[in-house]
């Protein structure tokens, strides 16, 4: 054969199998659930010491890799979600666990599964009443793990969460009380402002000030 031919053969070929890895792409696509609830399985809530939840999903997955439980225990979740803080007068985006202390897992429950994840270290329980707790509804598996009900839908945004609280003394950074400590009185999440009680000339004085002007004392 020619070896322009065989180029010509070998183009051929190279397009049916990029041709087939498309369509290919394009089933696993289709065959994908809409919704992480049309997964196999149950989801299930399980508590663990709060700080531990990494490590009881590193703990959970190796063990589910040494007992080959591979068919049994799919998936450990930490469901997080962004959330804007103030940190040294600077407004950031941090990633932080929606409910510390909680790790979905799911599974087919059995009693092989259920010990496995039940003796893992740093776990206290599954949550739910009875021997064989019930897994989370369609509505709360799609609410925690936020799924978008509408295509095309605006990604939310990120939640606010203010690192101070009522009571709190803070340090003043910025505009005419700088340098000044203050008690927090009040917190306006919606207008990003904070009433403090500020000592000035010995009476406390409230003043009104943007998240931006105070840091933690």
């Amino acid at each position: 054969m020619m070896p322009e031919a065989v180029r010509a053969v070998d183009d051929v070929v190279v397009e049916e199998e990029e041709q087939v890895e498309v369509e290919t792409a394009d089933v696993v696509a289709e065959q994908l659930p809409a919704s992480p609830y049309d997964l196999p399985g149950g989801w299930y809530v399980v508590h663990s010491y709060s700080g531990y939840e990494n490590k009881v999903k590193a703990n959970l997955e190796n063990r589910v890799r040494s007992m080959h439980l591979e068919d049994k225990v799919f998936d450990v979740v930490i469901p997080m979600e962004d959330v804007v803080e103030y940190k040294n007068g600077k407004k950031v985006t941090v990633a932080r666990k929606k409910f510390p202390g909680y790790v979905l897992v799911r599974m087919y429950m059995d009693d092989d599964s259920w010990y496995a994840v039940r003796n893992t270290p740093n776990v206290t329980g599954f949550v739910g009443s009875g021997t064989k707790p019930s897994p989370l509804s369609r509505r709360e598996v799609e609410r925690i793990l936020g799924v978008e009900k509408e295509e095309g839908a605006k990604k939310e945004k990120p939640t606010f969460k203010p690192e101070w609280e009522v009571g709190e003394t803070i340090r003043v950074v910025g505009g005419p009380f700088a340098d000044f400590n203050g008690i927090i009185e009040n917190i306006n999440v919606d207008q990003s402002k904070v009433r403090v009680l500020v000592d000035i000339f010995g009476r406390e004085t409230p003043v009104e000030l943007n998240f931006d002007q105070i840091i933690k004392y």
